[in-house]
Order: C-alpha cells, then structure tokens, then sequence
C-alpha cells in the first residue's frame, strides 16, 4: 500500500509503500470492540465502597416497641430505610481487569490503524521537530496539513518540544508509537505519523510480531 508523506508546509513531498499487513486489514468489528472494552475497563480504579449496616458505627438497638405505637415496625438506626443507615447492595472495591490473547490485541491495533488508513484520516510527516516549544508553530503546521479538528500525533520517541508545542491546543494529543492503542486511535479524528513512526508501528504490530 502506498501512502503519501507531507512536508511541515502541507506539500506531498514523496509517496512511502508501508506494510499492508498494518494498514491494509479488513476491519473486524468484534475484535475491535473486545479490544476497546477491556482497555477502558482496566482503566477503572474499582475503588468504589459503602458500608452495608453492619459496617455502618451505632447501636443495634430497636428503636422501639414492636406493637400498640402506632408507627411501622422499625428495627436500628443503622437499617438502610434510615438516612445514615447502611447502603443496600452498594459498591465495593472490585478488580474490573480483562485479559486479551497477545495476537487479538494485535489485530485490533492493526484494524483501526488500517481503518484510518482507509478513510483517509491518516496523514504521514517526513518528521516533526522543534528546536523550542512554540504552540503557534504547531497550529501553523497542523493548519497546512488540513487538520481542522481532532489530531493523534505519534512520533517514533517522545520528543519534548513536540509535547509541548502540541499541549495547550484543544483536541490534541501526542504518544511515541511504542504506546499507541485502541481508544486513543479512535477518540482521535485524524491520526499524524512521522515517517519514523510508521516504520516503528509496522516493526512493533506487524503480522510476524506478538511482543504486545
């Protein structure tokens, strides 16, 4: 497959064949969604608690007699019909984790690398770097290359200035290729590659790897 590869000033500047094993997928939607699923659930904290009424603190005693009152039956203060009493069936700390085979993981990062690829949302850089941190220089550039919403930049190595160049404009994130994922590829409108960071995603989620 044959992918353009843009300037900083928004001119095609040469075309780059990258592996169709990593941008040429057909997209598998139930793999992709298992994929998305798990990372968002083992990002949850699962340390949400109440106290039932027997963890709650108070007496046990009732709160009066059983008959001739008047007033329904009533047990302790700590019943969970009473404000300051215990939570019925309430949260408690949980491990939400899910665990995903290597090679499906895989597939699901290729999928939608491909499906962006296929849409025409995925936009290749010879390379991208700063010599000092200029938010108004990365606004120029991702204006040239037609980026008018939503942007990943992914650079084969973290590179400082980049990051904070791109941190204060709205809609924008930046990751090393090393780290990309799921969510992050398809919360993301369009996905911006250095050429570099092609190279490495083909070398990390190639069809012939599992190191994931």
């Amino acid at each position: 497959m044959e992918v353009p590869v843009y300037s900083l000033s928004g001119e095609v500047v040469k075309n780059i064949e990258v592996s169709d094993s990593v941008f040429a997928v057909p997209f598998n939607q139930a793999v992709v969604h298992q994929a998305l699923v798990r990372q968002r659930a083992n990002a949850r904290q699962g340390t949400s608690s109440t106290k039932t009424r027997g963890e709650v603190a108070g007496s046990t005693r009732k709160l009066f007699r059983q008959k001739h009152t008047g007033l329904a039956r009533a047990g302790s203060k700590k019943s969970p019909i009473r404000r300051g009493g215990g939570v019925t069936f309430g949260p408690k700390p949980r491990d939400y984790r899910q665990d995903m085979p290597k090679k499906m993981h895989q597939l699901a990062i290729r999928c939608v690398l491909s499906a962006k690829a296929r849409d025409e949302e995925l936009k290749v850089v010879e390379e991208l770097k700063f010599k000092q941190p200029k938010t108004k220089e990365m606004a120029g550039v991702l204006a040239a290359l037609g980026v008018d919403s939503s942007a990943l930049i992914v650079t084969s190595e973290p590179e400082e200035n980049v990051v904070k160049s791109a941190r204060n404009l709205a809609g924008i994130k930046t990751m090393p290729a090393n780290i990309l994922n799921v969510v992050d590829i398809l919360s993301y409108k369009t996905l911006l590659m250095t050429e570099a960071a092609v190279r490495q995603a083909e070398k990390i989620w190639g069809s012939g790897n599992a190191s994931v």
